[in-house]
């Protein structure tokens, strides 16, 4: 049920080939719950940098001490507090209990809406809560009698892997007989969006401070809000505001900054730009002036630190 629940919540908004590798990965470093309720925020943090939506990770390990706490430290098998855990919504929490333990409970994840829409030709958005209560109800009534794990990993792989968004796979699919988009000839239309929006872009600088010995000054961000609970590098607004930060925190003996190339990262919202400012082989003040989010760290502890990939990326091109 451990591994259902992981594949579940890093699948939430991510691609299976993209996940696997860290499914993998997490499995390694925390193979079941215990281990994983045990561990250091900074350890789980660490192991999940890079596949985004950390809020995701953060619910994760939160559960997992519920469930050591509440639960005796197993996940429960009750649909209700199943879904009272942070992180498990209801499509989640019918997709864990049906997988692992063969409940009746409907899924509607974006695949599962996908096939929907296009075999029941259900319009709207289909994020409006109209369209999402519509889905729900068809979702419950397909359900089989047996062999609920099968069912439903096998509509999840359906919308995965041949009723896909762009490029649907209609001559192979097994419902392409009876699927009302197709006979309409409008498969792509279906499911229904939101008009899209031009995405903004923003403008960060960021402080790499670095130390003769190659410490780097990490500041860890807010729970909520981008990369939430990580570790990364201090942010000013504009390069006049960074080096005022970062004369409050070297002394002036150490070296002028150097612009480095900026270079963009793309969010599911907004497009960021990021302007690195690199103080190399500074001299440290003793302490780091009202402000205990921040803290050196060495180039062994950057190795364990859940950082943002972008920064991970930075800090590895430094000479």
């Amino acid at each position: 049920m451990y591994r259902v629940w992981l594949s579940e919540i890093m699948l939430q908004q991510t691609q299976v080939q993209t996940v696997i590798p860290y499914f993998e990965n997490f499995l390694g470093r925390f193979p079941d719950l215990p281990d994983l309720a045990a561990a250091p925020a900074d350890a789980v943090m660490n192991a999940w940098a890079g596949l985004g939506y950390y809020s995701r990770a953060r619910n994760l390990h939160k559960a997992a001490q519920l469930c050591m706490s509440q639960h005796n430290g197993r996940l429960p098998e009750d649909f209700d507090a199943l879904l009272a855990l942070p992180g498990i919504g209801r499509s989640t929490a019918g997709a864990i209990l049906s997988q692992a333990c063969g409940a009746r409970h409907s899924i509607v994840d974006g695949n599962v809406k996908r096939v929907l829409t296009r075999y029941f030709a259900i319009a709207g958005d289909a994020s409006s809560s109209t369209v999402d209560r519509q889905l729900w109800q068809v979702a419950e009534s397909l359900l089989p009698e047996t062999r609920m794990a099968d069912y439903s990993q096998a509509i999840m792989d359906l919308g995965a892997t041949v009723c896909t968004s762009k490029k649907p796979q209609c001559a192979t699919c097994p419902l392409a007989s009876g699927c009302r988009a197709l006979a309409q000839g409008n498969v792509l239309d279906y499911p229904g969006h939101k008009p899209a929006k031009s995405i903004p872009e923003r403008e960060t600088h960021v402080l790499l401070l670095r130390t003769k010995s190659g410490d780097i000054l990490l500041e860890q961000r807010p729970e909520k809000g981008i990369w939430g609970g990580l570790y990364s590098l201090p942010e000013a607004a504009d390069a006049d505001q960074a080096r005022f930060q970062a004369s409050a925190i070297i002394t002036a003996r150490s070296p002028s900054p150097i612009a480095l190339p900026a270079f963009a990262h793309i969010f599911s919202h907004f497009r960021l730009i990021i302007r690195p400012v690199l103080w190399d082989g500074c001299t440290a003040k003793s302490q780091i002036r009202d402000n205990a989010r921040m803290r050196w760290a060495t180039p062994e502890e950057l190795l364990l630190l859940g950082l943002p990939a972008p920064i991970q990326k930075l800090l590895k091109r430094l000479p």
